[in-house]
């Protein structure tokens, strides 16, 4: 009887354990009970509870609080502790310093006696498939820090406690608008490029709580700000692309700063149109450093800078060894400001009444895709789901989960209108339509190099989706859109799974995208990261025919049999060796032997480098 004395009761949130999510890590406020043998979570309230999950307290290996190493938690409780059991990790998150106490005295209490208690443990948390505290990829690693092997102490009180202490004494995080931002919920704050704001929360991956120099406090987003001690590099290259853009730039002197495939290094990309191989070429240069304290960069040996800005002022008005001046930066200086999440914090519903409908983009699968305007001031595509043509009710909650996945090679989308018959979704608009027909309206215009930098850009796109366990299904030029800025980003991830076409959705209908899938998939339905991998190698295949139809002499029922032979798509004629041994490496008929997309951000970022030019 002993064992079902209740010892704590509460509402907690807790992080998902999926092992094989399809979308990004989600928090679920859960009602915690504790009794002598087991803890126990259940979702509603008290009196009608249904049991989640349940962890044996004989189980359980280490009880401990996370530290959170000024990361953000992206849900409302702010103090985050671990329960480990078997090879599983838990994580809880409770509203408040007393009320994680007291859960990790009582676990403590409760466990202190088992045989396998860990002795060491991981201070901070599992994420993107890593530790956080040590940057080890293995899940099941050694753990780092030592556990107090006596019994814990009292809890100690606000007052006295450590941590809180050390959150106290730490400084306050400033930041420097890189864009302006016109606040426009009540709940917002307005930025000024150039001007410095405190931020006071970060209370979401995309949305910081921020205070201005008027003490006015709001939300802002992630992205329009940077931290103020990084803030002259970083606000410099926010002036320029970070992937190579000719031969539409095809001025003399034409240049970029982007990143090295070393990590931490920059290299300058630069334009001329008469090389010593007689025509037009591409150098690149690394920015070198000095190993002298201060530190120096170079990039001729003779003429040294304190920081990369005057480096590159310097190289502007004299060539000293390069091939060319740096004349002219790549793309729009003061170039439009990133999209964001969303319009505002925690807003995904939009007013269908302040959308302004302009002309037809085209149709596709779901239905009409128009140009728009949200409050007669942002330009938007306004896609309206054709009665239907999907699960409307599953994908709105899953649109909640893909508003969070900003980044700058994704389409964002910016919310849904979800309260009148017909749905829209509300996406940013990529002026440059999509990337299939701007490959083949464009056949014959592209060097090696720019085909090259739009399949980075892509797969830069898809190692964020990557990394949040999203996995997109229907990965394909088709699907891919291009901006007046020339940037590649990945559009409609993860839709596939809500098309209610059976010709779609079965591998023998005429619709089934057969020629990008792998065999895992057109064989059994599976799904995952390295089945987007193998639809990738497809893409870089039409990227580099310039638009052509993958086995286009085949029905899909013959490239199942081909694919399944062992046969491959062919090496296109602009397509280098190394560059179709990447493709390869993402056709291996074994998922597990392609490549992670981060892997191939590696291998394109090192093929662009191939032909660099340095200076001794």
């Amino acid at each position: 009887e002993n064992v079902t004395i209740l010892l704590l009761e509460e509402l907690l949130i807790k992080r998902s354990q999926q092992k094989k999510r399809t979308s990004p890590l989600n928090y679920k406020e859960r009602l915690f009970v504790l009794t002598k043998s087991q803890l126990t979570y259940y979702d509603g309230r008290a009196e009608k509870k249904f049991k989640r999950g349940s962890i044996e307290l004989s189980r359980i290996r280490c009880v401990e609080i996370v530290k959170n190493g000024g990361g953000i938690i992206p849900c409302q409780n702010k103090y985050p502790f671990q329960v480990v059991y078997d090879n599983n990790t838990l994580y809880v998150f409770a509203p408040s310093h007393n009320s994680r106490s007291r859960w990790v005295q009582s676990l403590k209490d409760e466990i202190k006696d088992n045989p396998e208690v860990l002795v060491k443990f991981h201070p901070q948390f599992w994420q993107d498939g890593l530790w956080l505290c040590c940057r080890q990829a293995e899940k099941q690693s050694l753990l780092l820090l030592l556990q107090r092997r006596n019994p814990p102490p009292t809890p100690p009180t606000p007052e006295d406690d450590d941590e809180d202490d050390e959150e106290d004494e730490e400084e306050e995080e400033v930041v420097v608008a890189l864009y302006d931002f016109p606040g426009m919920e009540p709940h917002d704050l307005s930025l000024f490029k150039g001007e410095e704001y405190v931020i006071m929360d970060k209370c979401d991956v995309n949305w910081y709580r921020a205070r201005n120099k008027y003490n006015e406090e709001g939300y802002i987003p992630s992205n329009y700000v940077t931290e103020k001690k990084s803030g002259n590099l970083v606000q410099y290259f926010s002036a320029f692309f970070l992937s190579l853009r000719c031969p539409v730039q095809d001025k003399e002197g034409a240049f970029i700063v982007r990143n090295s495939s070393t990590p931490g290094a920059y290299t300058v990309s630069l334009y001329t149109k008469s090389s010593g191989e007689g025509g037009a070429a591409i150098k690149h240069y690394h920015i070198k450093e000095t190993k002298s304290s201060p530190k120096q960069f170079y990039l001729a040996e003779k003429h040294l800078f304190s920081s990369i800005p005057d480096l590159i002022e310097y190289h502007k008005h004299n060539a000293a060894g390069l091939v060319a001046r740096l004349r002219y930066p790549v793309g729009k200086q003061d170039k439009s400001a990133p999209s964001t999440a969303g319009f505002s914090y925690e807003k995904w519903e939009i007013n269908p009444n302040e959308l302004t409908f302009m002309k037809e983009l085209g149709s596709g699968q779901f239905g009409v895709v128009r140009l728009g305007k949200w409050r007669a001031q942002h330009k938007v595509a306004i896609k309206a789901l054709r009665e239907g043509a999907m699960y409307e009710e599953d994908f709105i909650e899953e649109a909640k989960v893909m508003m969070r996945l900003s980044h700058p090679k994704l389409v964002q989308l910016y919310g849904v209108c979800s309260q009148q018959q017909s749905i829209y979704i509300v996406t940013e608009f990529m002026e440059q339509g999509c990337l299939l027909n701007f490959l083949r309206q464009r056949r014959g215009s592209f060097n090696q190099e720019y085909l090259l930098s739009m399949c980075l850009d892509v797969c830069e796109g898809m190692g964020h989706l990557e990394a949040n366990g999203f996995i997109h299904r229907d990965l394909a030029a088709r699907n891919c859109l291009v901006n007046d800025s020339l940037v590649v980003k990945v559009s409609d991830f993860g839709m596939a799974r809500y098309v209610l076409d059976d010709q779609y959705t079965s591998s023998s209908g005429a619709k089934f995208p057969v020629k990008w899938s792998p065999p895992e998939v057109f064989n059994f339905c599976k799904y995952s990261s390295k089945s987007d991998v193998w639809s990738y190698g497809v893409l870089m295949w039409e990227v580099f025919t310039e638009g052509r139809m993958p086995f286009e002499q085949s029905h899909n029922h013959e490239v199942v049999t081909l694919v399944t032979q062992g046969h491959r798509l062919y090496r296109p004629k602009m397509a280098k060796p190394a560059i179709y041994d990447i493709m390869q490496l993402c056709w291996h008929e074994r998922p597990e032997e392609r490549p992670s997309f981060a892997q191939l951000c590696f291998k394109i970022s090192e093929a662009l480098e191939d032909d660099e030019a340095t200076q001794d």
